[in-house]
C-alpha cells in the first residue's frame, strides 16, 4: 500500500495527547436504566463501547460470537458496578440474533440503545482474486449482520418509545484500499442502509447513525511491524486511533446530546479522509 502522501517524520512523531481517566467522557448517569445491545463486544471498541454505556447507568447486554469472551466482559462490567449480562451471537445468522436482541429484552425489560459493531477484517486480495468464499464471509458479516440486527432491533425500539443506533462503519466506507474490496464495498454498504433506515424510522423517535473510524489499535490490527507503520503513515495526526476515541464519539451519538443528530456519518479518523 502507497504511504507516500505523508511523510516519514509526521507518521511517527505524533503522540496522543493527554485524555481523562475517568470511565467514561459521557455524562454520568445519562444512559440510566436504558437497555443497550452491542455486537461484537468483547473485545476492541465494541467491549470500549459497552464499557462506556455500563458506566454511564446503562444495562448492557454483551454479544459476541466468542461466548466465553462475552461472559468475562459482562462479569467485569458488574464487577466494576454496573448492569451487564452476556449472549453468544452469530451476525450472520438471522436466527441467533433475533435471539439476542430477545433476550436482551427479557432480561432488561427493553431495548432503547444498539451499537451493531461486530465485523471482521476478511482476507486481502485484488478484486480479480477475491475468493467467492471470503468475499461471502465479509459481506455476511459486515453488511448482512447489520441488517439483521437493524431488522429485529428496530421493532424493539419502536416498542420502548423510541431509541437511538450506532452502526459501525469504517474509514473505508468513504475510501477504497486495495486489497481489501469487500470489505470497503460492505462498510460503504453500511452507510447506504444507516441513512435509509433514519429516513423510515425518525417519525417513530429512533435515530440511526454511522461512525467511521480510521485504523485502530484494535486487535483486528495485530500484525508485523512494516504494516504497522505503513498503516500510521495513512493518518496525517501520525498514529492510530484508539478504541476509547472512537467510544467517545459513540456514545456522544446515543446521547440525548445529539438529539437532531440522524442518518449521518462521522469520521473518527486521524485526518485520513481528508488527505
Amino acid at each position: 500500500m502507497s504511504t507516500s502522501a505523508t511523510s516519514a517524520t509526521s507518521a511517527t512523531s505524533a503522540t496522543r495527547p493527554t485524555r481523562p481517566t475517568d470511565a467514561t467522557a459521557a455524562v454520568a448517569g445519562e444512559f440510566a436504566g436504558k437497555p443497550a445491545l452491542v455486537t461484537g463486544a468483547a473485545s476492541g471498541i465494541g467491549l470500549e463501547v459497552a464499557r462506556r454505556l455500563a458506566a454511564a447507568g446503562a444495562a448492557v447486554v454483551v454479544a459476541d460470537h466468542n461466548e466465553q469472551g462475552a461472559h468475562d466482559v459482562a462479569r467485569s462490567l458488574t464487577e466494576a458496578g454496573g448492569r451487564a449480562a452476556a449472549v453468544r451471537v452469530d451476525v450472520t445468522d438471522p436466527e441467533s440474533v433475533r435471539r439476542a436482541v430477545e433476550f436482551t429484552v427479557e432480561t432488561f425489560g427493553g431495548l432503547r440503545l444498539a451499537v451493531n459493531n461486530a465485523g471482521i477484517a476478511g482476507a486481502s486480495a485484488p478484486t480479480g482474486e477475491y475468493t467467492v468464499e471470503d468475499w461471502r464471509r465479509v459481506i455476511d458479516t459486515n453488511l448482512n449482520g447489520v441488517f439483521y440486527s437493524l431488522r429485529h432491533e428496530l421493532p424493539q425500539l419502536i416498542a420502548a418509545g423510541g431509541g437511538a443506533v450506532v452502526n459501525m462503519s469504517s474509514i473505508l466506507g468513504t475510501n477504497g484500499f486495495a486489497g481489501s474490496p469487500a470489505y470497503a464495498a460492505a462498510k460503504h454498504a453500511v452507510v447506504g442502509l444507516t441513512k435509509s433506515a433514519a429516513v423510515e424510522y425518525a417519525a417513530s423517535g429512533v435515530r440511526v447513525n454511522a461512525v467511521a473510524p480510521g485504523f485502530i489499535d484494535t486487535p483486528l490490527l495485530k500484525g508485523d511491524e512494516a504494516q504497522r507503520r505503513q498503516l500510521i503513515a495513512l493518518h496525517p495526526q501520525g498514529r492510530l486511533g484508539t478504541a476509547d476515541e472512537v467510544a467517545d464519539l459513540t456514545l456522544f451519538l446515543l446521547s440525548d446530546r445529539a438529539s437532531f443528530i440522524n442518518g449521518s456519518y462521522h469520521l473518527v479518523d486521524g485526518g485520513y479522509a481528508a488527505r
